[in-house]
């Protein structure tokens, strides 16, 4: 799963409050609660972080976009890597099953390359046994020199960047394709670095298309000035398939199903544009990722709350119109149970172990994400918090022709 990256995982204490977060009654005695000097260090990093996102927004609301060089020839070198996480078992036992029956990740003009990332992981149904191998591929890593104590994952991050990549250089894999389960009740999400891969929105447009039943919401989950540090970014384009709620461990097959039909479309459309299809512009909507949220925590560093059951299960709608409820309550809507619904000012976010609620006082509706993941309680993230954005995507042009001989 994307998430924070390897410096975020030393300085949980320090996001352990967002400064859009109070209790209804005792904002000031909650506060209390935090770490001795601790305040104002969150308070520059949150408005670092609305500072980074306003900077980022003229490129989006004008309607014009940078974008990455798309393509200019075929993509022959294509790779479908599963169980980066050994607990997320979609990933897991289709790379296995690929691995004994690679005829499925054929096409006319490419065979894609199954990988089992973390076989190690997989083989002890866990997330990983040293270190998080999908923070491992930055250059702190993959440059230094092998140590014999070093945790199995560095390892396998180098490994996997000798056979992929190396990253960014010409010769590393043209595009590579990660699948991951949540906990979280993502539905079928598909997540990209950013708004500027011409590509991978295209490929993500595609996946829409193709499935019109499913939401097929699309994450932008690198942060401004981050470095990328996940399996597929030692190719030269990459993106993630993140299916859920599926628990640690467990497969469920609607979900091994649906990311196997996801992954053959994703290869199509890879043949598609091999065999010079040409795709119209267009405008899309987008979740971009805008910072994450701990949970309320003691001075121990013990959880002292927990995810609001309203933030839980029901969609916020936000405050009532006048006339329609009590102006300090919000309305719930059911109707759907999953991430990616607005949370606006007022509404709660945790609900304190001593019976408080804790409420979203943020200047702007956010739209929350992986929402109480299992995997992120070890990295002191109780939600990511996203913002709504639409752009425009310019067209992907066909190939040209190659030169006869």
């Amino acid at each position: 799963m994307p998430g924070p990256g390897p410096e975020d995982e030393d300085k949980v204490q320090l996001q352990a409050w967002d400064i859009g977060l109070a209790t209804a009654q005792r904002s000031a005695d909650l506060a209390q609660t935090l770490p001795a000097g601790i305040t104002r260090a969150i308070n520059m990093q949150v408005r670092g972080a609305r500072r980074s996102t306003e900077a980022r927004e003229p490129e989006l609301s004008t309607g014009r976009m940078c974008s990455r060089p798309v393509p200019q020839e075929p993509l022959r070198r294509v790779a479908v890597t599963g169980g980066t996480h050994g607990d997320e078992l979609s990933g897991v036992y289709l790379a296995r099953h690929w691995l004994r029956a690679p005829g499925e990740l054929q096409r006319p003009s490419f065979s894609a390359l199954p990988v089992l990332a973390n076989p190690v992981a997989a083989a002890a149904c866990r997330r990983y046994v040293g270190r998080d191998l999908n923070r491992t591929f930055t250059s702190t890593f993959l440059t230094a020199g092998a140590r014999p104590y070093d945790p199995y994952e560095v390892t396998r991050a180098r490994e996997l960047n000798q056979l992929l990549g190396p990253k960014a250089s010409g010769r590393a894999f043209d595009f590579v394709l990660d699948l991951h389960n949540t906990t979280a009740n993502m539905g079928t999400c598909l997540a990209a670095d950013a708004a500027h891969n011409v590509f991978a929105m295209h490929l993500c447009r595609h996946l829409q298309l193709q499935n019109p039943d499913l939401s097929c919401p699309v994450l932008l989950y690198q942060l401004p000035g981050e470095e990328s540090h996940s399996v597929h970014s030692v190719a030269k384009n990459g993106m993630v398939l993140e299916l859920g709620p599926q628990p640690q461990g467990v497969l469920r097959a609607d979900l091994f199903s649906r990311m196997r039909a996801l992954v053959a479309a994703a290869l199509d459309f890879i043949e598609l544009f091999n065999q010079g299809t040409a795709f119209p512009a267009f405008e899309m909507d987008a979740y971009r990722a805008v910072g994450h949220v701990d949970f309320p925590r003691t001075e121990a560093g013990d959880l002292a709350g927990a995810v609001h059951p309203l933030l839980q299960v029901c969609a916020l709608l936000g405050p009532p119109a006048r006339g329609q409820g009590p102006p300090d309550t919000c309305v719930p809507d059911c109707s759907q149970d999953r991430d990616f619904r607005p949370l606006r000012p007022g509404a709660p976010v945790f609900q304190m172990f001593s019976g408080e609620d804790v409420l979203y006082e943020g200047e702007s509706t956010v739209y929350p994400v992986f929402i109480n993941e299992a995997a992120y309680y070890e990295k002191g993230i109780a939600f990511f918090q996203t913002e709504k954005i639409s752009f425009s995507v310019p067209a992907l042009p066909a190939l040209a022709p190659a030169p006869g001989p």
